[in-house]
């Protein structure tokens, strides 16, 4: 049989998993986690919405019935491309074709400031920690309000990144403010606070990939419930409580949540000639990495300039992974029947962002706009039906639908376990 191996069980690779039929491949899904979760709820669980297990699944029970298909949990440390092998933090494990379908990470633009304080947003450790962080810094606030210096430094947040998780966090933070957090927090009624939430973004618009009118309507809903926006501006540094920006303001805050922007990784053993704008892996027409033998590429991790509508690269979207893994799965399938190879082709199904309750903007396909209830609907339906597991679906489901309809939650829980309990000694 021969061997594929997935590093990385995204969007991409979870899903080339499940879509490659011929079952004379035996295919590995390699992934540092055991469990696969759903990035663009990240911010439902941060701010206490959804649990952890509402967005996420194990692997193992995902892959049970795919015969062919095993999971490895570890972290890839180095590739030999001239051996066929893969270098995992837990054993060695060899190919015969390899995909690449790492995705991500946070990219903080060289500033070690902000690396060292912010709240990143890209992986569910990373929202588990901001509610953890955020409801403690809430907490400690009570017990500040003689002094309004720190009081305010607890309780402003600063946003940095006008994309749909910059745009979808700091309506939801507003409207937290708004409701939930004045019956929870009684303390902050007795004395104005003058605190605030922010959202700063480099381009002269918010959610760019968008239509103007879905910018302009999310920039207005955002200024409506209390959102201080700021475009044109880049956040320089985050020290000492203060957030600096390019325009010279300083904001006294703790709190900086950084939505502002991925990069793919270097992998040691691909040669530098492989790598592309952002550390993406150049690939031809059929996903195949360009300068390597029996090795692929897709999603966030990939870059092709074959396809005439996206000169400059696809963008780093759910869509195009979730297209490109299927297009490969179909391309496994047609090598190992002797069927020729099917170049990808990128459809654009739209995009969609939630600014707050009832409120939400789409762009779909022919050029349809929609916003307010109906383009929140559309958002729910198409989040909801594109969770994992029929459990998630449920979950998610319920929590919403409580949250709609009393407009509280009740999972502002602030959980941390114990490292030292949880890990092995030395």
């Amino acid at each position: 049989m021969k061997k594929i191996i997935i590093i990385g069980g995204g969007f991409a690779g979870l899903n080339l998993a499940k879509d490659i039929k011929n079952t004379s491949y035996e295919i590995i899904l390699v992934d540092k986690n055991n469990y696969v979760f759903f990035p663009p709820l990240l911010y439902q669980v941060a701010t206490g919405f959804l649990e952890p297990s509402n967005i996420s699944y194990p692997y193992r029970k995902l892959l049970r019935d795919k015969k062919n298909v095993r999971f490895v949990n570890g972290a890839l440390v180095k590739i030999d491309v001239s051996q066929q092998k893969v270098l995992l933090d837990t054993g060695t494990l060899s190919y015969d074709y390899l995909v690449m379908a790492t995705g991500t990470v946070t990219n903080y633009f060289g500033m070690e400031n902000v690396k060292k304080n912010a709240i990143p947003m890209k992986t569910l450790n990373d929202a588990l920690e901001m509610r953890n962080f955020l409801l403690k810094q809430l907490e400690e606030a009570t017990r500040l309000l003689d002094n309004k210096k720190k009081l305010k430094e607890k309780l402003n947040i600063v946003v940095a990144g006008g994309g749909p998780t910059g745009v979808e966090i700091s309506g939801m933070l507003a409207e937290l403010r708004k409701t939930i957090f004045k019956k929870d927090y009684p303390e902050f009624n007795k004395l104005p606070v003058n605190a605030h939430i922010y959202l700063v973004d480099g381009s002269a618009q918010l959610l760019s990939p968008m239509s103007k009118k879905a910018q302009e309507s999310t920039l207005l809903e955002l200024k409506k419930i209390g959102v201080k926006v700021y475009l044109n501006t880049q956040v320089t540094d985050f020290s000492n409580q203060k957030v600096i920006l390019s325009n010279g303001k300083i904001i006294e805050t703790e709190n900086l949540i950084w939505a502002a922007g991925v990069t793919s990784q270097k992998f040691d053993g691909i040669p530098e000639h492989c790598f592309g704008r952002g550390k993406r892996l150049q690939t031809d027409a059929f996903n195949a990495i360009e300068g390597l033998e029996n090795a692929y590429a897709i999603g966030d991790n990939a870059i092709q300039f074959l396809d005439p509508n996206f000169r400059d690269g696809h963008p780093q979207v759910a869509q195009v992974a979730l297209q490109q893994a299927k297009n490969l799965a179909i391309n496994f399938d047609n090598l190992a029947n002797g069927k020729p190879l099917k170049e990808f082709s990128y459809h654009d199904k739209g995009s969609m962002a939630i600014i707050g309750r009832n409120k939400a903007v789409a762009d779909l396909p022919k050029n349809l706009h929609f916003k307010g209830f109906f383009a929140w609907f559309i958002w729910v339906f198409v989040h909801l039906i594109s969770l994992m597991h029929y459990r998630n679906k449920i979950a998610t489901f319920y929590n919403w639908s409580i949250a709609y309809f009393t407009k509280d939650h009740d999972l502002r829980m602030i959980i941390r376990p114990n490292e030292s309990k949880t890990t092995n000694p030395s």
